[in-house]
């Protein structure tokens, strides 16, 4: 069986390639911090699509838990063919001189620790088998700063870096690497992002059509499903309305 382990599958861009990849007939390991959701998604995942699904609840900013969750996977869950690096945030949105550090620890301890902690366990199975793509979540954000929002850019830069920095220690084991870099994505991202504040996040979305989670899933199987001799390795995907990070077309509504 194929088999393709998620991080933070609860919502937006991780449910919807959950959702994306069960049509395909790929087993999934479904992971996030909130386990009532990961139980219906794989209910839903399991009576809609009839294919298997393993949850597994940790938090990936703690190497002991993923370390640990990853050790349970029973034999026949082992041979992992896709991992996608997706759990990742933003936490507020101010300078860096009246910054919350909290927030920096979590985008910190998320984007990029969390990443690793993840690729660490899963990656050297991969290499034994040579065989294997790795999907990081990554972010226009990645390519541009913006003010404000100075610390989360630098995880998704860091996400960038440490996509480019894979492909080649995993060069000579046959394992791809593929960074999808979105611009504004309509999930929780901004509700997050602003702690709860619905119409602050509302505002990020007005008066333009932003991508859907479903947009990403899309470019995720779309890189997965190429030939084993071709590696996507970005994908900069954006709204037609959006240029940059801060540079949207809006209509006046």
């Amino acid at each position: 069986m194929k088999i393709a382990f998620i991080t933070g599958a609860t919502s937006g861009i991780g449910k919807a390639i959950a959702v994306r990849l069960a049509k395909e007939n790929y087993s999934l390991i479904l992971t996030g911090r909130r386990a009532e959701r990961l139980v219906e998604l794989k209910e839903e995942l399991e009576s809609q699509y009839n294919v298997k699904v393993l949850i597994l609840c940790f938090d990936v900013r703690i190497f002991e838990h993923v370390e640990k969750a990853a050790a349970s996977l029973p034999d026949e869950w082992k041979s992992i063919d896709i991992l996608v690096n997706n759990a990742g945030l933003a936490a507020g949105l101010d300078p860096i001189h009246s910054a919350l550090v909290s927030d920096w620890d979590q985008m910190i301890d998320t984007n990029i620790k969390g990443l690793l902690y993840v690729t660490r366990v899963i990656a050297p199975g991969m290499l034994d088998r040579k065989s294997g793509h790795i999907i990081n979540l990554g972010s226009i954000a990645g390519r541009a700063n913006y003010p404000s929002g100075s610390v989360y850019c630098a995880t998704k830069h860091a996400v960038k870096v440490l996509s480019e920095g894979m492909r080649m220690d995993f060069l000579p084991y046959g394992v791809r690497v593929t960074e999808i870099a979105p611009g504004a994505v309509d999930t929780e991202f901004s509700l997050v992002r602003f702690k709860g504040d619905k119409q602050r996040a509302d505002l990020v979305y007005k008066g333009f059509t932003p991508l859907v989670a479903e947009d990403i899933a899309e470019a995720v199987f779309c890189a997965i499903s190429q030939p084993a001799h071709i590696n996507l390795q970005e994908i900069l995907i954006m709204p037609t309305a959006q240029a940059s990070p801060t540079l949207i077309h809006r209509e006046n509504n």
